[in-house]
């Protein structure tokens, strides 16, 4: 559109010179994410532990012996067990009461019963017991005399041997729900514009195992975040890899790097939220004149601003109103989590316009306000992210519980495209899953 000016004082129009809009490119803004790991530090307590080796070792059994050419019969019932952890293995301490027929009488003994194995997490997220010992001893004479003869103790042993082997504890459930949210697309609030982070996850990985009072592992999703707008959803929800046991992981807060990728259609409604009614009024000496319509697209590697001006300038002789299109061009920079366009200038045409109305009008005045009005706060959105990404990855039931916080997120680069613009933005957050969850309130980090 040509900028006119129709005056008494001031005649005639210019046609705006300005980078061209490149042709309308088809597709959706392409993120393109780099592989980042979402740490996540497991605990399966002790307690959680220990009521699920109470629910699946045997509480009580029976059976027969063989003894002085004769077939004995045994009852034993068993008491809760106790936990102790040390140099990598649980073990498991239990009283048995155990009634034994044997040399023509019965004989109610007491049996200590020991249980010691390393704790591991197979790839279908089941806690096992490896390489797990049973030890079952008597300080009853009587009953050792009834062992030499037919081996009682053995029989029992047997028996709870063959539960501890197929023991398991299934985190799979807490493990899903927590993948299922991670890789849920996550709509972000960002005014007209319709955007979602993704969290595409790409594998589940596990470090080695640390016995404390509990299991703890840390769990690392290895994912490929993007945010787009507009927002692009994937065609089905993802399965839950196999989960891979490796030599290491990195403990503590995570960082991921997540790329924006944000068509300019959609920027420029993220960009309109800085207008009142669709109207920016930047001038104090001429508070009718307003910039309004902003529209924006990439020029090689700089970013074309384009605003309609319009209102009345009576100055100086100057009767008229204004009623065109301005263009600007620059490289936009990333400024403490803004989007600024610091070099940010009028293109020739526009230039020489605004210098042609320089007696009533400061172009270098319209030019320091559209910079400064113009910049996009990525920083007040940006937090909205963090609190959405912290309490949408946040559950839990009794059985347990993920608990997530976003602690800090920043813009650390910005690049045009023809068909959209990129921006990288930093997430650093710590993340806990619980099995069973707290029953108390606490803190999860």
């Amino acid at each position: 559109m040509a900028l006119v000016v129709g005056t008494a004082g001031c005649a005639g129009g210019t046609q705006a010179v300005y980078p061209p809009r490149p042709p309308a490119v088809p597709g959706l803004a392409v993120a393109d994410p780099a592989p980042s790991r979402v740490v996540v530090h497991a605990t399966i307590t002790s307690t959680g532990l220990k009521a699920a080796l109470d629910a699946q070792i045997p509480k009580n059994g029976s059976g027969t012996f063989h003894a002085i050419g004769s077939d004995h019969r045994y009852i034993w019932s068993r008491k809760p067990p106790d936990l102790a952890f040390a140099q990598g293995r649980i073990t498991v301490r239990a009283h048995v009461d155990a009634t034994v027929e044997a040399l023509g009488t019965t004989l109610d003994v007491p049996i200590d019963l020991e249980i010691a194995a390393e704790p591991v997490i197979s790839s279908d997220y089941k806690v096992k017991l490896q390489a797990p010992t049973v030890s079952v001893t008597t300080t009853d004479r009587r009953l050792k005399i009834a062992q030499t003869l037919g081996g009682a103790l053995d029989a029992i042993k047997e028996q709870i041997d063959s539960q501890v082997r197929n023991f398991s504890y299934d985190v799979r459930p807490t493990i899903a729900e927590a993948h299922a949210r991670i890789a849920r697309p996550i709509d972000l609030p960002l005014g007209d514009a319709r955007g979602c982070a993704t969290l595409t996850v790409l594998g589940i990985e596990a470090a080695p195992t640390v016995l404390a009072d509990g299991i703890e592992k840390d769990l690392a999703v290895v994912v490929a975040p993007s945010v787009t707008l507009p927002c692009t959803y994937p065609s089905e929800p993802p399965m839950l890899p196999p989960l891979a046991n490796v030599a290491s992981l990195p403990t503590g807060p995570f960082t991921v790097l997540v790329p924006v990728a944000a068509r300019y259609e959609e920027l420029q409604k993220a960009m309109a939220l800085t207008f009142t009614n669709g109207k920016l009024y930047f001038s104090k000496e001429f508070p009718q004149l307003y910039m309004e319509n902003p529209e924006v697209y990439a020029s090689k590697d700089q970013l074309v601003l384009k605003l309609h001006i319009n209102g009345p300038i009576h100055k100086f002789g100057i009767d008229t109103t204004l009623d065109g299109d301005l263009y600007m061009v620059g490289h936009p920079t990333v400024v403490d989590n803004e989007i600024r366009v610091p070099d940010l200038e009028p293109t020739i045409e526009t230039q020489s316009f605004l210098l042609r109305l320089k007696a009533a009008l400061d172009g270098s005045s319209i030019r320091d306000q559209a910079r400064e009005a113009l910049h996009l706060d990525i920083g007040d959105r940006l937090a909205e992210v963090r609190k959405k990404l912290s309490s949408d990855l946040t559950f839990g039931d009794n059985q347990g519980c993920l608990r997530s916080q976003v602690s800090k997120i920043e813009v650390t680069g910005v690049h045009t495209h023809q068909g959209y613009l990129r921006v990288y933005v930093a997430l650093t957050g710590q993340a806990s899953v619980y099995l069973p969850c707290p029953t108390t309130t606490q803190a999860a980090f």
